[in-house]
């Protein structure tokens, strides 16, 4: 084997690495950064492309497709000085592969931090009751705030949801007792209601039931004093009828007494004959 074979067969090595190392094919969804000399020198689009070898690199390969960042757990302190966690995602993308990046040391970390100082700033903001009820409103504030320094890095905030936010393990035991305490008082408060409530019914119903008898008594009071007015001009000057009437009522009324059931005893007056006849009107 002669050197000049051997010279053939290096230069066709080199020719083939050579052009190997200066066709580059870009994947659908990616775009590479190509440097030249270490100064940026164009970006390679997907499908093929030619760089020129040893001059030429690729220094990043950047996906274009939404990138999701998950963004970690972290207890935040709301403006009641309430400790709650909460975590989020978000989705990006990229837009300008250059400004991505040469404008920031690392995107993905960069965007990471800054939701988590934000979502820092805006829940402290808040009080514990409207931190947990507001997480449209958290969200919102959370993308608007980062919007414009995304742009700056060549990126573009497409959503941020927040994935929980609910109290401490602590803040947990001291809700419980407290809406336990707040189940409680409202229970005593419907108690103490029904007990007015029932105590204001019955005094309505003695109030009508006294206004009633008192109308019952004025009733029979008005009976009573026109039945003695129609008997009185009925007998005209004639008393035994008077009598008469007056015997039988106080027959009725000794029969009553004797038939109650506190009556034991029943006194009849000794010379009960005469105390008829005399309300009758006759004698002997």
């Amino acid at each position: 084997m002669g050197a000049g074979f051997i010279f053939v067969v290096a230069l066709l090595a080199f020719a083939v690495i050579t052009l190997l190392k200066g066709v580059r094919i870009v994947p659908q969804g990616e775009e590479w950064i190509v440097e030249r000399l270490g100064k940026y020198h164009g970006t390679l689009l997907p499908g093929l492309n030619i760089i020129i070898p040893y001059l030429d690199r690729v220094a990043y390969k950047l996906v274009t497709k939404d990138i999701i960042l998950d963004v970690q757990e972290q207890e935040v302190i709301t403006k009641d000085n309430a400790v709650i966690v909460t975590n989020a995602i978000a989705f990006i993308k990229i837009t300008d592969p250059i400004k991505a990046v040469y404008g920031v040391t690392d995107f993905s970390e960069a965007i990471r931090n800054m939701i988590m100082t934000t979502l820092r700033s805006i829940v402290g903001e808040m009080n514990l009751d409207e931190a947990l009820s507001n997480r449209d409103k958290i969200k919102a504030r959370l993308r608007e705030s980062i919007a414009d320094e995304a742009i700056d890095w060549g990126l573009t905030v497409k959503s941020v949801e927040i994935q929980d936010i609910k109290p401490s393990q602590s803040m947990q035991k001291a809700m419980e007792m407290q809406a336990s305490a707040e189940r409680e008082r409202k229970a005593m408060v419907t108690r103490a209601e029904g007990e007015k409530q029932s105590m204001i019914l019955q005094a309505e119903a003695r109030l009508e039931a006294a206004h009633r008898d008192a109308t019952a008594q004025v009733t029979l009071a008005e009976a009573s004093a026109e039945a003695i007015k129609r008997v009185t001009q009925a007998i005209g000057q004639e008393e035994a009828p008077m009598r008469y009437m007056l015997g039988e009522k106080y027959i009725a009324a000794v029969g009553r007494l004797a038939n109650s059931d506190n009556a034991k005893t029943v006194l009849l007056p000794a010379d009960i004959q005469e105390t008829l006849r005399g309300l009758l009107g006759k004698r002997g």
